[in-house]
């Protein structure tokens, strides 16, 4: 399962909210003439957070996450530097899971140098 965002976190991803390549609303619900969508997205111990997606009105259409997103970054302890990756999950027939996963990994640092992130549940 390949992820449908994949970001290493800046500063305003940190304290304001998270923003998402444009690319990633084709893997959301329908927005239906709004300009906000709710989803969930569970974690991998099982935790299913909410949040809500936006766009502007006018303008370039520019993805965040504001609704939910800070809950996330505080309970996981990321800072700038971590990554977080979305995934769309298939639909299986019959199951009662959420559409999406979410991953969050610290950044491993040595000595200044990074070499490479570690999983966080």
């Amino acid at each position: 399962m390949a992820p449908r965002s994949s970001k290493v976190l800046k500063e305003t991803d940190i304290k304001r909210r998270y923003s998402m390549p444009t690319g990633f609303l084709r893997s959301l619900p329908l927005f239906n003439g709004g300009h906000a969508v709710d989803f969930q997205a569970v974690d991998g111990s099982g935790r299913v957070w909410p949040f809500r997606c936006s766009i502007r009105q006018n303008g370039y259409r520019k993805p965040v996450i504001s609704k939910g997103w800070r809950a996330f970054v505080d309970s996981k302890g990321l800072k700038v530097g971590d990554k977080v990756q979305f995934y769309k999950k298939k639909n299986e027939a019959g199951a009662n899971n959420h559409a999406y996963e979410i991953r969050a990994e610290k950044e491993i640092k040595i000595f200044g140098a990074v070499f490479g992130y570690a999983p966080i549940i």
